[in-house]
């Protein structure tokens, strides 16, 4: 997906509408958590995000987002071997063994949040609750990287740390980004790199910190959809996400739970 090129320094108030914003998100994805179950399809979860979005007075993020053709849903649904940006529908429905990767974004008062999580439908495999779990805390050592006077190199690096740790594959071709009054903002916010390199991070800078970890090799393609991104290999993958605001006390992380 396209970023804006500038990087932005948010004030105080435009980081709240964007908390506003992540609190929202945070209470639909408990919500859908709860409904994560054999023969529910996507495209009902789709149908509760929406409604709840709307509800709160947002405005979803992704529905009608990009051409050729606009995303239709207001929820990305990726399942399996589907690493981000499956299109929801009532066609396909969630069986045990599932793994389920959910990425939703909203808009209030012109300010996006974005987040993401991975869930299994189910009974799985020790390996696979590994992956899920390596994939979150590959996104909380992210996040905890990003502070003002270090890079986004450092941020990258200790994601793929974790990723290399557990001998995941990391997703090169889609990263985080910048988010404020545009969904994808400058600076793309890589899930691997060198540290002290890259961008020197400042507060008043928004992120979106997002990894992939397949349980295979790194590489991907887009399907025939234009939208899903699966894997090359066939391996499961996970995918985690969370807004986050730099400030001087550090992270601060705008799509948790309500409160």
């Amino acid at each position: 997906m396209p970023t804006t090129r500038a990087v932005t320094i948010k004030r105080a108030s435009e980081i709240e509408s964007m908390r506003a914003a992540g609190r929202v998100l945070a209470g639909i994805l408990e919500v859908l958590r709860a409904e994560l179950r054999p023969g529910v399809s996507t495209g009902d979860l789709d149908v509760i995000a929406e409604r709840m979005i709307r509800e709160a007075g947002a405005v979803p993020s992704f529905k009608g987002y990009g051409s050729n053709p606009p995303f239709p849903g207001s929820i990305c649904a990726s399942i399996n071997d589907e690493v981000v940006h499956g299109i929801p529908s009532h066609k396909r429905r969630l069986a045990d063994g599932d793994v389920v990767s959910i990425d939703i974004g909203c808009i209030v008062d012109g300010w996006h949040a974005d987040c993401a999580r991975t869930w299994a439908v189910g009974p799985v495999p020790a390996t696979v609750t590994e992956l899920i779990d390596a994939t979150r805390r590959g996104m909380e050592a992210g996040i905890a990287a990003a502070v003002p006077g270090n890079r986004l190199g450092d941020v990258g690096h200790a994601i793929e740390t974790i990723a290399h740790a557990g001998g995941y594959g990391i997703v090169r071709l889609f990263v985080g980004h910048g988010i404020g009054q545009s969904m994808h903002e400058a600076p793309q916010v890589p899930n691997y790199g060198r540290q002290g390199t890259g961008m020197r991070i400042e507060a008043g800078m928004c992120f979106a910190i997002e990894p992939m970890f397949n349980l295979g090799g790194d590489d991907v393609f887009v399907a025939g959809d234009n939208w899903t991104v699966r894997t090359v290999d066939g391996g499961l993958s996970a995918h985690f996400e969370n807004t986050i605001a730099v400030t001087d006390e550090g992270p601060r992380l705008l799509t948790a739970e309500p409160g």
